[in-house]
């Protein structure tokens, strides 16, 4: 089946690179009877891919069941999968058949697959293996055809390092892994959701569909939706019912929605536990490598400002000056016979005479020329003399409060007494 195609059967919008290899991939798999591991945050559509495979298989006639295994209880949650037998415990007043007997033939889908226990986890993966399970309370094994999809948001390695999760499992779950990707990494689909949510609300509530400006395309996109495709849809439809306005600005949407206001970059938190085993020079460091990172991402999005306003940005290597009054002039009829030199004053339209005034501005051509033409930065890389400004400037900032100013810094009191010391920073 083509890609389109299947995102018309299956109602799935979007034209990101990483939701089509996604796609794609569980196309591919959905013939086969291999295990498939879906991974993505919540709110992704996991459950939406695993209909795919079991729809596009041989197995599409036969039973599909849906299992949350963090909303089913530990101790009735094996029972639930694999059946029990009267009297195996208390409550157990007669034989019952589990999921993987009830679905055999068909396929069963597992997701946060993280929070199974891991007994059940054991009973799990002989079912992977060998296609036998037993009932709780019996004796005898019984066999089933089930092909199992499972699904997390969580990282199944960290859970193994904690040993919350079998490796062993993992390995078998991750046959074929399929990565569904959040809505902040397909950015270019968001808008595309947000027409179709808002039609379709409109439908609902018999009311005009919402449209945006650009700036609020700007804001939903910057966005890291945390909620991901689920918090989208519900923000759509809280905007179709109390939004007044049907054109929405920016403003519009942070009156219902104030938190799409919060800052997007990254930024350390305090908080942050630092490991005892890390030296002072490593936790320099380690702030010095994600000061890079947070810079990146801001220089990304700038580059991404200035081309959807469709701003003039100068090419590497290249230097160029900015006259906002006279990019003015020149691009108004009136300016364009105005010729701007070299300190020359600009001239300005003077109404009354509805020609050119000869008026000058309040900034002279000496006060302009006052400023560097280029910004020197200092190249200082030398890790100690960064450790010493970031201690001056900590120690400055709180007055030259020690406790505070290690605190900030991430390190010990004691620490921050010897390195005041060793760079003779003493008042």
């Amino acid at each position: 089946m083509e890609l389109q195609s299947a995102k018309q059967r299956f109602g799935i919008i979007g034209q990101s690179d990483s939701l089509n290899r996604a796609l794609a991939t569980a196309i591919r798999v959905s013939p086969t009877d291999l295990t498939v591991l879906i991974q993505g945050e919540s709110g992704v559509g996991k459950e939406v891919f695993s209909r795919i495979i079991h729809d596009l298989s041989k197995r599409k006639h036969e039973p599909f069941i849906a299992i949350n295994c963090g909303a089913i209880p530990e101790g009735t949650i094996n029972s639930e999968l694999f059946g029990h037998e009267k009297g195996s415990f208390t409550g157990a007043i007669g034989d019952r058949k589990g999921y993987f007997e009830t679905v055999n033939g068909g396929t069963i889908f597992l997701d946060e697959i993280g929070e199974m226990p891991l007994d059940t986890q054991a009973y799990l993966l002989r079912v992977l293996e060998t296609g036998e399970f037993i009932r709780v309370g019996a004796s005898k094994s019984l066999t089933t055809d089930v092909r199992v999809i499972a699904a997390t948001n969580i990282n199944l390695e960290e859970y193994i390092k904690k040993g919350k999760f079998r490796e062993d499992l993992y390995y078998r779950l991750n046959t074929v892994p399929i990565k569904v990707p959040s809505l902040y990494e397909r950015q270019e689909d968001t808008i595309m959701l947000f027409r179709k949510f808002a039609r379709d609300f409109a439908e609902k509530y018999k009311t005009n569909s919402l449209q945006l400006t650009d700036n609020a395309k700007i804001l939903l996109k910057r966005y890291r939706w945390p909620g991901n495709i689920r918090e989208l849809k519900n923000l759509v439809e809280q905007l179709s019912v109390l939004s007044d306005e049907k054109n929405l600005d920016v403003m519009d949407i942070i009156d219902i929605a104030p938190h799409l206001a919060q800052s997007m970059l990254p930024s350390k938190s305090l908080s942050d536990k630092i490991p005892e085993s890390m030296s002072e020079r490593d936790v320099f460091y380690n702030f010095l490598i994600d000061m890079k990172r947070d810079i990146s991402q801001l220089k990304t999005f700038v580059t991404q400002l200035i081309s959807t306003n469709k701003l003039e940005f100068p090419q590497e290597g290249e230097t160029k000056s900015y006259n906002p009054i006279a990019s003015y002039y020149n691009d108004t009829p009136l300016g364009k016979n105005v010729a701007f030199q070299k300190d020359e004053y600009l001239p300005l339209y003077d109404e009354e005479e509805k020609g050119l005034s000869t008026k000058p501005i309040l900034l002279d051509k000496y006060q302009i020329d006052s400023y560097q033409k280029v910004e020197i930065v200092e190249d200082n890389l030398k890790l100690e003399d960064m450790e010493k400004g970031m201690i001056i400037k900590a120690l400055k900032k709180f007055a030259g409060k020690r406790k505070e100013a290690a605190e900030i810094l991430g390190i010990s009191e004691r620490t921050l007494y010897r390195k005041i010391k060793q760079f003779d920073l003493e008042e």
